[in-house]
């Protein structure tokens, strides 16, 4: 499905009833990133995607792509879809979307779920990384960062058993313009500290994380669930910074007794 929100065009989708639980996927891939999520979860509410700035068939816009610009798409789409109030699943860079909706639009969110992700701006050093990869993008285009991005994103064990994985996230990879790679990658090198709004949440909230996760380890997802009052923490064995993917069976277990809890 397509919608025009904030002067650009918008690729999601919108499946099942009941409580609307909508995800926002990770960089740099697309909203195809939860097709195991939706299958098992919308038999248990209203699910809903959507291919954030720049990523599978939506529009860039102007780069840099900020999170906040993401999380006023977000709240756009629910308006659109007159939904009020909803839980968000955001997992890496969705998990930046969904604190920077939390901070901006905090009475419309129901219910939290960070995955693979962390609160704290990007180090200067991560900065700097961030900065290099898009100048790679914008000079050897999306493969190229597949390259450097696939063997980051998998953990050991995905890696080592289930080629077919790393072959579908190099190719939503390499489905992406490098141009918005690069403004998303200069969006998350600007983004703002989100620690300090995390005493302040007081919905349900679970944190989830791959044990072999390389990027945002499970450190990351301590302090997350320390940070949140409540906050419930699962760890996935056996995958990495794509726990949904790697792992759906157990991340989707997490994530509909938490839901069929609120």
């Amino acid at each position: 499905m397509q919608a025009t929100i904030n002067h650009l065009n918008f690729s999601y989708r919108d499946q099942g009833n009941g409580e609307p639980v909508i995800f926002l996927h990770a960089f740099p891939l697309n909203q195809t990133m939860w097709d195991e999520q939706v299958a098992a979860l919308s038999h248990h509410c209203r699910t809903v995607t959507i291919d954030l700035r720049g990523f599978g068939g939506s529009d860039a816009g102007h780069p840099p792509l900020t999170m906040e610009q993401m999380a006023a798409d977000v709240r756009g789409l629910m308006s659109g879809l007159d939904i009020e109030r909803a839980t968000l699943v955001g997992l890496s860079m969705g998990g930046y979307v969904a604190l920077a909706f939390y901070r901006e639009y905090p009475d419309a969110v129901r219910a939290l779920v960070l995955s693979d992700t962390r609160a704290s701006a990007d180090t200067h050093a991560a900065r700097e990384r961030r900065l290099q990869s898009a100048e790679k993008a914008e000079r050897e285009g999306a493969a190229a960062i597949a390259d450097d991005m696939v063997p980051l994103l998998l953990g050991e064990t995905t890696r080592q058993t289930r080629p077919d994985i790393a072959a579908r996230v190099r190719a939503m990879i390499e489905a992406n313009s490098p141009h918005a790679i690069s403004a998303a990658q200069r969006g998350m090198a600007a983004r703002r500290d989100s620690i300090y709004i995390l005493a302040a949440i007081d919905f349900p909230t679970l944190i989830i994380v791959g044990a072999e996760d390389q990027l945002t380890p499970p450190t990351e997802a301590e302090s997350l669930r320390d940070g949140i009052r409540g906050a419930r923490l699962q760890v996935i064995a056996g995958a990495g910074h794509l726990s949904n993917i790697e792992r759906p069976v157990e991340f989707n277990a997490a994530l509909t007794e938490f839901i069929e809890s609120l």
